[in-house]
């Protein structure tokens, strides 16, 4: 089965997501047109999508690409390919707030022209199926960036880089809140901002390094239930039994904060659960705290486990997309890019989500990169993947490094 020819190129047909007349009104909005003469806004957004779905290493990658594909280009809305100064300036100068803005619009644009691509969308695996309300789970993913012609970034003494803190909805394993800082800006500070937003009623998961009592003091007054683990050096006192040890649960108590500090700032009881979980194939001993007392101890583990879908949610944007090789340096540049892989997520997202894909992320993308300058339907071209129907499995085991029938023992 071959791919069926189109009339425009892969890279158009994706572009062709973004409304038409979104990119110039955000560009009037930002007063990014006023800084644009031969190299449009169009033009840049364009080929920032193209670094990322072409995972393009470089500036001189970008325009020399683009250069040769000229053509091709101009059907992308008469977009023009950049002079390496030209885009590099772009990069430095034209205000990075519209790539947010362009990413939060389109994301809405895809949902009302979609309604069920959050609502049926991908969803993670592991999530406990009693909860059937909404479930946040806030963390963050530091990028790493060139110490030596980076100083606004810098993190430690020879290293330099930026922090994504960010809020996903494991229903539909799509990004809520998104905040882009540098490295040195603490977590808890910015927990206060990542938590805006969220309902009466609703679940957030967080780490142990977002605890703040601040923070929680007031989620719990809006009625939202969170779990987190507890911090080593937590001072309380138990107040009583909850329920009963059983399984891997080694204890369930009511606790109140006892620090100078924290008592003020959660004057509440809490709830601890200490319990045995395995990782990596070895059991540990873990402690949760959480607001919620109507829950079973081994809910409150669960939920804690399903934290693990905002790390494969960074594994995956961060060993796909252009995340590494940054085409700027100041801190505007890297936020146009770091925007612009976010905006490529959601559109291979909704790619992936109509034409019903059924195998890894990563393989949606190379599928779609090794065919971005053909005139084929990208929808048949998926079709096309593999011959095999349902979702990729792989196994990991010793006798696969070996030739049938040649494992030992």
């Amino acid at each position: 089965m071959n791919p069926s020819k189109h009339k425009i190129s892969v890279l158009t047909q994706i572009f062709k997501l973004i409304p038409g007349n979104l990119i110039p009104k955000l560009a009037v909005k930002h007063g990014v047109d006023k800084q644009a003469r031969s190299f449009s806004p169009t033009s840049h957004i364009a080929s920032l999508l193209f670094g990322q779905l072409s995972h393009a290493l470089g500036l001189n990658d970008i325009c020399d690409t683009l250069r040769n594909h000229n053509g091709v280009l101009t059907t992308i809305r008469k977009s023009t390919p950049p002079s390496r100064n030209g885009f590099s300036y772009a990069n430095r100068t034209r205000n990075a707030d519209m790539a947010e803005d362009l990413f939060w619009t389109t994301l809405k644009h895809l949902e009302n022209l979609c309604p069920n691509f959050r609502l049926q969308g991908r969803r993670y695996c592991a999530i406990p199926r009693r909860f059937k309300r909404t479930i946040h789970v806030v963390d963050s993913s530091t990028i790493q960036l060139v110490a030596n012609c980076i100083d606004w970034a810098k993190h430690r003494r020879r290293k330099a880089a930026v922090k994504m803190h960010l809020r996903l909805d494991l229903h539909s394993f799509m990004s809520n809140f998104v905040l882009i800082k540098s490295a040195k800006s603490s977590d808890p500070k910015e927990a206060w901002q990542v938590c805006v937003g969220i309902k009466d009623g609703e679940i957030v998961v967080f780490d142990r390094a977002y605890v703040d009592f601040k923070n929680l003091h007031e989620l719990n007054q809006r009625g939202v239930f969170w779990v987190t683990r507890a911090k080593v050096n937590m001072q309380y006192e138990v107040m009583g039994q909850h329920s009963a040890s059983e399984g891997n649960i080694i204890r369930d108590v009511k606790i109140r904060l006892i620090g100078v500090n924290t008592s003020k700032w959660y004057p509440q009881e809490l709830r601890l659960v200490e319990a045995m979980i395995e990782v990596n194939g070895k059991m540990k001993k873990m402690t949760f705290i959480s607001n919620n007392f109507e829950w079973a101890a081994n809910s409150i583990c669960d939920l804690y486990k399903a934290r693990w879908a905002i790390e494969v949610f960074f594994k995956e944007m961060k060993q796909t997309l252009q995340l590494a090789d940054f085409v700027g340096q100041n801190e505007n540049a890297i936020r146009w890019q770091i925007w612009t892989a976010l905006l490529t997520y959601i559109l291979l997202r909704f790619i992936a989500w109509q034409s019903k894909w059924g195998h890894s992320f990563r393989r949606l993308f190379t599928a779609l990169r090794g065919v971005l300058w053909s005139c084929l339907d990208m929808y048949s071209v998926l079709e096309c993947c593999g011959t095999a129907g349902g979702k990729v499995r792989m196994r990991a085991a010793p006798e696969l490094a070996y030739l049938p029938g040649l494992a030992p023992g």
